[in-house]
């Protein structure tokens, strides 16, 4: 492609960047229309919804104590631990699933068992088991991450295209490269997506978990603020959590667009 082609084709996606910026801006504005209004006196909402100015005086007031980076802290790395372990957990799992039939067929009934209850169900077990420590936390978060992503992943690992293992045979490539070299890759797309509904299901546990006799994180700095009814800390704690995972998403897509960049080359 010459230069003036490559010219003449850029435009367009620092176009659509500014696009999605304007439409970013314009939620977030609307977002924050509505919440004022909500959160008006007037407004018997009001007693559910804080508005902004509070919630922003309450985020001061607790950055001021230095209170707020001790929850966030423990908070995520509760979570990271969590989902680290379910992840290293889940990866050999998930490929001995989809690769070996016999493995398959002795663990898939007890995942898809284990994947219709809830993993706060289990919380009084872990509880009893390990008591109100860090660790009954932690293997909270494993329990949600670890089934979210051992499905993921298996799915990707079952539905690499036949095609290209029938090609790699045709070449006279044995289990271990066609499983090194053409399933493993064609399966990073989809760890990629585990990771990614890994994380959300950690963050989305955390408040359970840390209902566990957590003396400090953001669920118990929630859980605390909602027993007196101070709904500013409360929505505070909320707006961290999605904060939080969004971020995650954003360095989990920063990967991804670099480890996965040839499957976009393969399919121009």
């Amino acid at each position: 492609m010459s230069k003036k082609d490559r010219a003449a084709k850029s435009p367009a996606p620092q176009g659509a960047a500014w696009v999605n910026l304007l439409y970013v801006v314009v939620s977030v504005a609307v977002v924050m229309l509505l919440w004022h209004i909500v959160s008006s006196p007037g407004m018997k909402s009001a007693k559910v919804f804080a508005s902004p100015a509070a919630v922003l005086k309450a985020f001061a007031a607790k950055v001021r104590t230095g209170k707020i980076w001790e929850h966030l802290g423990y908070s995520v790395g509760r979570v990271l631990t969590g989902f680290s372990l379910a992840f290293v957990a889940a990866l050999p799992v998930s490929f001995l699933m989809g690769w070996y039939e016999p493995f398959r067929r002795f663990f898939q009934p007890w995942i898809s068992f284990l994947k219709c209850i809830p993993p706060l169900a289990f919380i009084p077990l872990v509880i009893v088991g390990a008591g109100v420590g860090e660790s009954a936390k932690v293997i909270v978060i494993f329990i949600a991450a670890f089934l979210v992503m051992v499905i993921t992943i298996y799915g990707g690992v079952v539905n690499v295209d036949n095609t290209l293992i029938k090609a790699a045979r045709v070449l006279d490539s044995n289990d271990r490269t066609i499983f090194f070299k053409v399933v493993v890759p064609a399966s990073t797309p989809y760890i990629f997506t585990a990771v990614r509904l890994g994380l959300s299901s950690s963050l989305t546990t955390l408040i359970a978990a840390e209902l566990t006799g957590a003396q400090v994180g953001l669920g118990q700095m929630i859980q605390e603020a909602s027993n007196y009814f101070n709904m500013d800390v409360v929505l505070m704690g909320i707006i961290l959590i999605g904060l939080v995972g969004i971020t995650f998403e954003k360095i989990v897509t920063f990967f991804e667009r670099r480890l996965t960049a040839w499957q976009e080359i393969r399919q121009k």
